[in-house]
């Protein structure tokens, strides 16, 4: 193409349009290729001017034409810069937010929580916002009542269903007889039923009711002569013994005695004759044993609330160790009054 004469000819990078050709390049804008081109080059104006215009300052703010502004210096010396030692936080590790107030004095993160740098310190002028508390975690921590770790709720429950077991047995062998008599009295009217279950019920002899409340009067009787000594001398049952868990007062470890150990069975035992009443006394003796589960501290039942006791576990091979009342009353670590 240097042979081409100065002219208007087509742009070959775009047929539909026309520049001027000097003989050594393209000068110009383009034009439509049916446009009447102008005689010689195009004006000196037109051409592009490839050379950007410096971007005009940003007007400076009354701030920063106050501000004299200072030579650069090292990192290490400009004021307000980290201190000697100064180690970078973890990542992921951000300031508190905004209207807060640093932790309590001795305030410590949980373990993994990512640690201030340390001096840390929180910007002056910081308030806490309506309503903060000043601790950020709450830390359960579990009660040793005498040095004992609280009892599971599954040993107890297994515990009990043990002594049921042999609540059951001894109720069997007293209890036989009279159970024998109550059959005697409703096998006509549960035969009849059976035969036509559509018919009238014939109605239950009287002497059947007294027989299913003395028998319920002897099971009162068994509970309290099976649990009650018990838990007085030892505080175990078998089936406590069996599962290594045992009763213990709130102020020591001493034995309970009769008086202690009869007012934990009474709230369970004293229902026992309402069995007989659609089963009211069943339904209260299972909310009592149910009610451990709201005792987050100590997992006393109401119970253990009106004893003033707790259930611990004993692990095998410890030995006995007798914790005396202190005679200050002062508050010990598991709630109670010594």
């Amino acid at each position: 193409m240097t042979s081409l004469p100065a002219g208007w000819y087509k742009d070959p990078a775009d047929p539909s349009t026309q520049r001027w050709w000097d003989g050594d390049g393209w000068l110009g804008k383009a034009i439509p290729a049916d446009a009447t081109p102008p005689d010689g080059p195009p004006p000196a104006e037109e051409e592009e001017d490839e050379t950007p215009e410096p971007a005009a300052p940003a007007p400076a703010s009354p701030a920063q034409t106050a501000q004299p502004v200072q030579p650069a210096q090292p990192d290490a010396q400009l004021a307000g810069g980290p201190p000697p030692g100064y180690q970078q936080p973890p990542p992921g590790w951000t300031l508190p937010p905004p209207g807060g107030t640093p932790p309590p004095q001795g305030w410590q993160p949980p373990p993994g929580y990512p640690q201030p740098p340390a001096g840390w310190q929180p910007p002056p002028g910081w308030v806490p916002p309506p309503g903060w508390v000043p601790h950020a975690y709450a830390y359960k921590v579990q009660a040793r009542p005498h040095g004992l770790p609280l009892a599971g709720v599954g040993q107890r429950f297994v515990a009990r269903i043990v002594d049921i077991l042999a609540l059951l047995v001894l109720n069997v062998v007293v209890n036989g007889w009279l159970a024998y008599q109550w059959w005697l009295e409703v096998e006509p009217v549960f035969r009849s039923a059976m035969a036509d279950p559509f018919a009238t019920p014939e109605p239950v002899s009287p002497r059947s009711s007294y027989l299913v409340l003395t028998m319920l009067l002897i099971a009162t009787a068994l509970w309290f002569a099976y649990e009650v000594p018990a838990l007085a001398n030892s505080g175990q049952t078998l089936g406590k013994r069996l599962l290594q868990v045992k009763v213990v007062k709130l102020e020591d470890t001493e034995p309970l005695g009769f008086g202690r150990a009869f007012r934990r069975w009474f709230r369970f035992g004293m229902w026992t004759p309402l069995w007989s009443c659609y089963g009211v006394g069943f339904l209260v003796q299972l909310a009592m044993s149910a009610s451990v589960l709201f005792d987050q501290q100590l997992h006393q039942g109401w119970h253990d609330k009106s004893a003033a006791t707790v259930v611990v576990a004993v692990p095998p091979g410890r030995p006995e160790q007798q914790v005396k009342a202190a005679p200050d009353h002062a508050d010990d670590s598991t709630g109670g009054q010594r």
